[in-house]
């Protein structure tokens, strides 16, 4: 697997779960060094992939840098022999209206959602074409042109559609190389730092879910057979329904949690 932006929360989750079937996991991030309001660093998460069951393999890098991409699909090709999966969750973020969003914010989520999500994958492809069964995941929502999600942070959705294009583009384009490609997104908002420190603190942390549902709808998509699921945008608990889950009660992040319905999904 090489995941970027898996220093903490979802990414982490997801790196994890694979993990403890012995995966290898090649990591990118930016956080060499522990943050003042983030808990994590791609050094400690490393430890908690190998403590779960699998190989880590951490890099510090930018995934806005072409260099840097490069060199880290690379080692993690000549580390782990070859790349099966691809996982694009790095993302920026800032919900502010048109007015409110400084440039360098607006360049920052289209460098990193966008640019660094076609750039991930595209330099993963060559090698997941040697894959029995290739996927590529990104943590983008389905694309809903409803005007609502565009009128009170344009910026952000453009970036996070742009994610949701890639998937939708490449999964035609790579059909018939037999790479799946596709998007998850949650249902209820994801307990993260994010949330806890953008969107609302302790009252959206208790209306959420803890990451550790996208990572198991993740693992179900990962071992679906690529030339069978592919340019979907998949619902976490949607997916974990299809695999025989009927209790979700246990991914609250407090109990009998009154969850938060996430953006861009409307009832």
């Amino acid at each position: 697997m090489f995941l970027s932006g898996g220093s903490r929360g979802i990414g982490l989750a997801i790196a994890k779960r694979a993990a403890v079937d012995g995966a290898n996991v090649a990591l990118i991030a930016k956080t060499a060094r522990p943050h003042p309001k983030l808990e994590g660093t791609v050094f400690t998460a490393a430890e908690e992939i190998e403590s779960a069951g699998g190989n880590a393999l951490p890099i510090v890098g930018d995934i806005r840098n072409d260099e840097q991409v490069e060199s880290a699909v690379a080692q993690a090709v000549q580390a782990f022999g070859g790349i099966d999966l691809c996982v694009n969750n790095a993302s920026a973020i800032n919900l502010s209206g048109t007015e409110h969003v400084p440039m360098k914010s607006y360049d920052l989520m289209q460098d990193i959602n966008t640019r660094g999500t076609f750039l991930v994958s595209r330099t993963c492809v060559p090698h997941l074409r040697k894959s029995a069964n290739p996927h590529i995941l990104t943590l983008s929502p389905p694309l809903n042109l409803a005007r609502h999600w565009f009128q009170n942070h344009v910026a952000y959705t453009i970036a996070k559609y742009g994610m949701s294009m890639c998937t939708l583009g490449m999964a035609a384009e790579f059909a018939s190389d037999g790479i799946a490609v596709n998007s998850l997104w949650p249902r209820t908002i994801i307990a993260t730092a994010a949330v806890q420190n953008l969107l609302g603190g302790d009252a959206a942390m208790a209306q959420s879910r803890r990451p550790e549902i996208l990572a198991d709808a993740a693992y179900e998509i990962f071992n679906r057979p690529s030339r069978e699921a592919t340019g979907n945008f998949y619902i976490d608990d949607e997916v974990l329904a299809e695999a025989g889950a009927d209790d979700l009660s246990r991914y609250s992040y407090v109990p009998n949690a009154d969850l938060q319905r996430d953006i861009f999904l409307d009832e």
